[in-house]
């Protein structure tokens, strides 16, 4: 069977999507495996293993990045494809999972084949892409491409008080392969949209141009604890709302730009947390996100101009955090249309669009040619239980993942067959 033929093994597919869902199960059918706990030891573990079955040779870096790689008839670099497998902690089975198992599906239907390529491919997940426990997102394929010193990222304290370096040799994963790595030929990554664009229009594929991007930004606030009903409110310093203030603003703003930006105060923490004790100290973060650096930029200077504001009128110390800043990124106009390409000869519809989520491939369009499949999530939902993709979407994206990865990597036929 020549690779212009070859479909993936839709059902093997969704088996390992299912068993890699039993790890850090919860209720709802959604998965719990954050970043370096048990739960992601035993997925790592499970995906490794898998690696290893299907003849690919399995390396781990100082960071726990993962990469299996089945060779080529070159030495070249790698054509890669992959995602990540730790989640959220309310999170679906899809989610940076299919990006990986959808790797490992285009290596076995091409063990399957009998089919061999000029350039090696490689299948990676990478760690703590959620940043849902240390701090930022996308740690794993940052150091991998170099952008983040490795010594910086093992001494990250988690939410938890753990640290990235500690929990890595704790789990067994912290690997002995050299952070940067050596760039790869190429990388695609396959992954559920997230939003409820190709599902409300129902289109099977998302050519994706382009991240958008991403400033996390850490606000604690410091006041004075006191009565809460003998103290009168002219003469309050209260941290609680102040930080109610910020949660308004930011809506706000999102609302007043208007476009693609978006705005979240996504964890919030009052201190002492007592129903008759006005807080003397609130931590919260704020998310914005826009696909236009220079509006991305402004959004950020009117919350710091709020942010002033509100210390002079409430008396209140604010102390700010970045947590993690990322530019929008663009991808090789080529790759796009090759995924586009692939899809339309496979009878596919397609839809050119940004992400609105962070992904790790953002972080190698530094260093290779990268884009990104998207297949639909259907009502938009994700980082929840109810997160689902129907399973022809996600055969539909496999079957192109594998045209794409077969074209970058240059096939050739099984012995007998003509070129």
């Amino acid at each position: 069977m020549t690779a212009s033929v070859l479909q993936i093994n839709a059902e093997r597919l969704h088996r390992r999507i299912a068993d890699l869902g039993a790890v850090g199960a919860i209720e709802g059918g959604g998965c719990a495996r954050l970043a370096l706990t048990d739960a992601d030891r035993a997925g790592r573990d499970l995906v490794c293993g898998w690696m290893r079955e299907l003849g690919l040779s399995v390396s781990v870096d100082a960071i726990g990045n993962a990469v299996g790689v089945r060779a080529g008839r070159g030495n070249g670099p790698a054509v890669m494809t992959g995602s990540h497998i730790d989640t959220v902690r309310t999170g679906g089975r899809y989610d940076g999972n299919l990006g990986v198992l959808a790797g490992l599906e285009v290596i076995a239907s091409l063990n399957d084949a009998g089919i061999e390529t000029e350039h090696p491919l490689a299948v990676a997940f990478f760690t703590n892409e959620e940043g849902a426990r240390f701090a930022p997102d996308m740690m794993g394929s940052l150091v991998f491409t170099g952008a983040l010193p490795l010594a910086e990222a093992l001494q990250t304290q988690g939410i938890d008080g753990s640290t990235v370096g500690a929990e890595l040799a704790r789990i067994g994963y912290a690997g002995s392969a050299p952070t940067p790595a050596a760039a790869p030929h190429a990388f695609v990554e396959l992954h559920v949209e997230q939003g409820p664009v190709l599902d409300r229009e129902g289109i099977e594929i998302g050519v994706v141009e382009s991240v958008q991007g991403i400033s996390w930004t850490e606000i604690e606030i410091l006041g004075t604890s006191n009565h809460a009903g003998t103290t009168p409110m002219a003469l309050r310093r209260d941290a609680g709302w102040a930080a109610g203030s910020i949660i308004n603003f930011v809506r706000e703003l999102a609302q007043e730009f208007g476009g693609d930006q978006v705005a979240t105060v996504g964890r919030i923490e009052f201190f002492p947390n007592l129903v008759n004790v006005v807080p003397n100290r609130a931590v919260l973060t704020v998310d914005l996100r826009n696909t236009d650096e220079a509006l991305l930029q402004r959004a950020e200077a009117q919350l710091a101009a709020h942010l002033d504001a509100l210390r002079d009128a409430e008396k209140v110390d604010i102390n700010t955090r970045t947590l993690a800043r990322f530019a929008p990124v663009p991808f090789a106009p080529a790759m796009c249309d090759r995924i586009e390409r692939h899809a339309r000869v496979q009878g596919l519809r397609t839809r050119r669009m940004p992400s609105g989520a962070g992904h790790d491939a953002q972080m190698l369009a530094a260093v290779c040619p990268t884009a990104m499949i998207f297949v639909p999530s259907v009502d938009g939902i994700s980082h929840n239980v109810r997160e689902f993709t129907h399973p022809q979407h996600i055969e539909a994206g496999a079957n192109v993942l594998l045209a794409v990865l077969c074209e970058l990597a240059g096939t050739v036929p099984p012995a007998g067959e003509p070129a």
